[in-house]
């Protein structure tokens, strides 16, 4: 039995599992399982020679991908919102394969990937399901594209959540607060700060069955909010990649104002018209703020702040802290910095002395304030360094 056909039976199993205390563990038990064999059947085969992919590399300041069912508007979407013309038509598939363009937006480039339209049965690689599903990991931001004219018939967005669910994408989850550090000896150490309502009457004997499933026997677990078995799997798998996700409802000129004003009412979703070009200064405006971007202005000593060439700090890459931002200017400043001088919403009053783990907020003006030679000559690496820099020139 292949690994698709065990998760086939599991889920079977599962769904004629009636859920009492009789059977929570072993519900758990065969959750642990499945979430295994789904790992198993993402990972590359070992023999053979590489698998074809799409190799898109990364560029601008954030990564968004398009994900949705064939023949939504994808890429019609990027057509229009990006310079990049992809071939649109009215039959499916016509996008074979992932087509990136550049969204240029408040001084900032953001990378917009036209990816193949993916059915049912992408994780389990039907319809070149495994290649997109990679690249959404890789994402900053998924734009799951649903037409909105269908939406009432059949259910894409549950079925596209499910897909991508089933490889270990969490869309707008926040990692669970959850503390696991393997040991040499002494068994299990499980211990919650608040009560697991989930977990059923005895959660140290069902998180011992799932760990037991994993074959880790030794280990300290803290459980720190009321979180579900599912989301324990996830931590002790290790491999989850959790990602904004926004829903873009397309082909709104075709449905009547009701159907419209609800599904703009829904969570996470934004509803636009790529014929008509309706709500994509919206669409721009949401993915802006998805993404989590601030653009940081930099000022040198006793001169105007350069506005021309803002930093770009993202949430999901490196933060948006003093420290991402002298970092991004260069790495080595880190520790000369003395202080750094700010202007803006994030300062209490202006200017405010900040140290590294101040968070900026967008169109803020940042000055960096070195240590003077005198300063550096008295640091406790101070040696260190300079040995660092003797090395590195007589190499």
């Amino acid at each position: 039995m292949g690994i698709t056909e065990k998760i086939k039976a599991i889920e079977e199993e599962m769904a004629k599992t009636q859920k009492n205390k009789a059977t929570e563990f072993h519900l758990g038990q065969l959750k642990a399982k499945l979430a295994k064999l789904r790992s198993q059947l993402l990972e590359p085969a070992k023999a053979g020679g590489p698998g074809e992919g799409f190799a898109v590399k990364k560029y601008g300041d954030a990564r968004v991908a398009l994900i949705g069912f064939p023949s939504v508007g994808k890429s019609t979407l990027l057509a229009t919102v990006t310079d990049t013309k992809s071939r649109t038509a009215e039959w499916e598939f016509t996008t074979l394969t992932c087509i990136p363009g550049i969204i240029h937006y408040n001084d900032t480039k953001i990378q917009l990937l036209d990816l193949p339209g993916i059915i049912e049965g992408a994780a389990q690689g039907k319809g070149r399901g495994r290649q997109v599903v990679a690249v959404a990991k890789s994402a900053d931001l998924v734009l799951m594209v649903l037409d909105a004219t269908k939406e009432g018939e059949q259910k894409h967005k549950e079925i596209l959540e499910h897909e991508l669910e089933s490889v270990g994408i969490r869309l707008n989850q926040n990692p669970p607060d959850i503390y696991m550090k393997l040991k040499k000896g002494g068994g299990l150490s499980f211990n919650s700060t608040v009560p697991l309502t989930k977990w059923g009457a005895d959660p140290k004997k069902l998180a011992y069955t799932i760990l037991h499933e994993y074959k880790i026997h030794n280990v300290e677990v803290i459980i720190r909010e009321d979180c579900s078995i599912d989301d324990f799997i996830d931590v002790i798998e290790g491999n989850r990649k959790y990602v904004k996700c926004l829903y873009v409802y397309n082909k709104i000129d075709m449905i009547g104002m009701t159907q419209v004003d609800e599904l703009a009412r829904r969570e996470h979703s934004l509803v636009i018209s790529c014929n008509l070009k309706l709500n994509l200064d919206g669409l721009l405006k949401e993915i802006w703020h998805g993404l989590g971007l601030v653009r940081v202005f930099t000022k040198k000593k006793g001169e105007r702040p350069n506005f021309d060439e803002p930093l770009i700090l993202t949430l999901g890459r490196g933060g948006v802290n003093v420290k991402a931002a002298v970092t991004q200017i260069h790495k080595e400043m880190l520790a000369d910095l003395k202080y750094a001088i700010v202007w803006g919403l994030s300062a209490k009053h202006s200017p405010q002395h900040c140290g590294l783990e101040h968070v900026l907020t967008d169109e803020d003006v940042i000055q960096i304030v070195t240590k003077t030679a005198e300063e550096q000559r008295h640091a406790k690496n101070y040696g260190q360094r300079v040995q660092q820099y003797y090395d590195a020139y007589h190499e």
